[in-house]
């Protein structure tokens, strides 16, 4: 269709008023992001919505009006708590959530029992909505899954042709969706962070819950009872990974990644392609720009994108929560060490990967190494001899070869030793950790490791070849590795219970590996 671009002059208003009120779709800016509004009572209208931005159905509306008492008939109740949020904010960022009326049709309010209200603080939204004589439905006026459009530019590219007009008003000025919060729930519970903060909201109502959808991720069954809670939001067709850093750890981390851009903050010493959104300490400034900046990255063919990670209280708690579902909460904590465990039977070729993956940046930890320097520990000696007699020790030291024929032929033993070593182990292990970190752990599941873990590569190879590389390595005869091989998991478990697995049987290691840090890295 042909899609009309208006201005903002009072004739253009009229005209966008006029094509909602007749079943139309107009973009029009508000303070948060441009709108695209239909006529919130006319189920028609509503869904027309959802064909052009592409959205799932089940998502629910935020409903626009133009005047405090235009909530009235809308709702059920204005419950006494409603209405001290209306007096203290409204016309505002905030949106507010109550039992719907019998006029809401369940296009609108995605099939649920409540409806989300707002009052734009944007005149020209405010205009727009008294133009056409109806509450106005309107989510953001972009392709669904997309970042949110601030400038109308950005509309028009997503827009045009799909809607009746778009109303060019300039840049929106908060940047970031309005504040949802449900009193429909038995606690005020804030379902989306924005410009109205829970400590503002909290000073007008008293005590307000945050949904934990706001930090992390929907429930498996929970459903959606705000715009915004879905899994993956906001996105730019690059890949977004989320960094939890300090600047100096942040920019030491993106520098090093040659093939990538940065998302980082002003001031940010990258020496990489970047784009920023704001400053470190600026809230207002991160949410204003952060929809504008993911828009960028793909104007500048960008693949791939570590971004800094904002706070997460006060505005910049919008902010995360719009970066978290950008990133399908992908997050590379380098707050802590970032562990990939590395596991896999005995013989399958850990050692060699390890070594690949030490060429990428990777601190390899070779837990049967700590296990060595565990073992010399004096007390774990004396549990060892204990458990397994004094002869299991030679001149101080653990006779290893006499254990593994002890362990590996009784799987009780095998348990013991590691009930007795398997703490220890973990203990030094998770001292040794330090930034990008691989723990090659053969026994990574059997000492429930696997917690400790951002994500688990297991590396597989046929059991013959594994047969002739342990008797190589180790020097013991075919039947002793048979019994090593019996005494451990087989590749169906490490393959089901890993992120990842490598096949090590002659085929390209090197493609395989790549392959596998594209997507975790």
């Amino acid at each position: 269709m042909e899609t009309k671009i208006l201005s903002t002059s009072e004739e253009d208003i009229q005209t966008a008023g006029a094509i909602i009120r007749s079943g139309g779709l107009v973009a029009f800016p508000t303070e948060t992001v441009y709108g695209l509004g239909a006529n919130a009572l006319d189920e028609s209208a509503v869904r027309s919505i959802y064909a052009a931005k592409g959205r799932p159905s089940d998502n629910p509306l935020i409903v626009h009006i133009a005047e405090k008492d235009d909530i009235v008939p809308l709702v059920k109740e204005v419950t006494p708590q409603a209405q001290a949020l209306i007096d203290a904010f409204f016309p505002a960022p905030l949106t507010i959530i109550l039992k719907k009326s019998a006029l809401i049709p369940d296009a609108t309010s995605g099939g649920l029992d409540t409806v989300a209200i707002r009052m734009p603080q944007n005149e020209i939204a405010r205009a727009v909505i008294k133009a056409s004589g109806v509450p106005v439905a309107a989510p953001s006026a972009n392709t669904s899954g997309l970042p949110s459009p601030t400038k109308a530019k950005y509309v028009i590219d997503d827009m045009r042709g799909k809607i009746d007009g778009i109303i060019d008003g300039g840049d929106c000025a908060v940047g970031v969706e309005s504040t949802v919060i449900t009193l429909a729930a038995e606690t005020p519970t804030l379902l989306r962070p924005g410009a109205i903060t829970k400590e503002m909201l909290e000073a007008v109502i008293g005590e307000v819950k945050i949904a934990g959808a706001v930090l992390g991720e929907l429930g498996e069954n929970e459903t959606a009872a705000s715009p915004g809670m879905k899994y993956k939001h906001y996105a730019p067709k690059a890949k977004i990974l989320l960094v939890n850093a300090d600047k100096a750890t942040y920019e030491n981390f993106v520098n090093e990644r040659a093939d990538a851009f940065a998302l980082c903050f002003e001031g940010d010493a990258v020496t990489i392609p970047h784009i920023t959104y704001g400053s470190e300490n600026d809230d207002l400034s991160q949410a204003k720009e952060l929809f504008d900046a993911l828009r960028k990255l793909d104007e500048r063919g960008a693949k791939k994108v570590y971004a800094r990670m904002p706070h997460k209280d006060g505005v910049a708690m919008a902010v995360y929560n719009r970066l978290i579902r950008a990133a399908a909460f992908n997050i590379i904590d380098l707050e802590k060490p970032f562990t990939i465990g590395l596991t896999g039977g005995s013989g399958a070729g850990k050692g060699h990967i390890g070594k690949m993956l030490q060429e990428h940046g990777f601190h390899i930890i070779d837990s049967d190494r700590v296990a060595r320097e565990v073992a010399e520990n004096p007390a774990i000696l004396a549990a060892i001899q204990s458990q397994f007699g004094a002869e299991i020790v030679k001149d101080g030291t653990l006779d290893r070869k006499a254990l593994a024929q002890i362990i590996f032929s009784d799987e009780s033993k095998k348990e013991a030793l590691n009930r007795i070593m398997h703490p220890a182990i973990i203990a030094a292990c998770e001292h040794e950790a330090q930034g990008l970190t691989v723990l090659d752990a053969p026994q990574l599941f059997e000492a429930h490791a696997e917690e400790k873990c951002y994500k688990i590569i297991a590396v597989t190879a046929p059991k013959e070849l594994r047969i002739a590389r342990i008797i190589a390595r180790d020097g013991i005869s075919e039947k002793q590795a048979e019994a090593r091989i019996g005494a451990q998991f087989d590749d169906a478990y490490y393959t089901a219970h890993s992120d990842f697995t490598i096949v090590n049987d002659g085929r390209d290691l090197t493609e395989q590996i790549n392959r596998i840090l594209d997507t975790i890295l």
